[in-house]
């Protein structure tokens, strides 16, 4: 959820989608970011999805609805959204499975697929333990 725009602040866009359970993206200004968006919009229901605050700390969710436009998180660039069910606390760093903290090391600022494939797995188990 961080905005590809340099003048946003990133923590407040994530803050803001935490607070509103939502997961989201911001304008797809080129045809690299319209199939960003494209895949962001075909994601399945229940789809797990993670991010970071502007500490650094990692949260864990579930899409939970279908896209929809938000004029009002166009101050942070979070216009494009999905409904998403977050865990209402950060996750410990030691139980994010590898593949996540590597995409997170990356730093990216892309809607993305996380790889090996046993990362879902290892998510649902974390999801299933922090969730209830």
């Amino acid at each position: 959820m961080r905005s590809r725009r340099d003048d946003v602040d990133d923590a407040a866009a994530v803050e803001r989608a935490l607070r509103l359970g939502l997961v989201g993206m911001g304008e797809a200004t080129d045809e690299r970011a319209e199939r960003r968006l494209d895949r962001f919009i075909a994601a399945p229901d229940g789809a797990f999805v993670w991010t970071r605050d502007g500490d650094g700390a990692a949260y864990v969710g579930r899409i939970t609805g279908p896209w929809r436009r938000d004029e009002d998180g166009a101050a942070v660039d979070l216009v494009n959204v999905r409904d998403c069910d977050w865990v209402t606390e950060p996750v410990d760093p030691g139980l994010i499975p590898a593949a996540v903290a590597q995409t997170f090391a990356r730093g990216g600022r892309n809607f993305q697929q996380t790889h090996p494939g046993d990362v879902e797995a290892q998510t649902q188990t974390l999801w299933l333990r922090l969730a209830s």
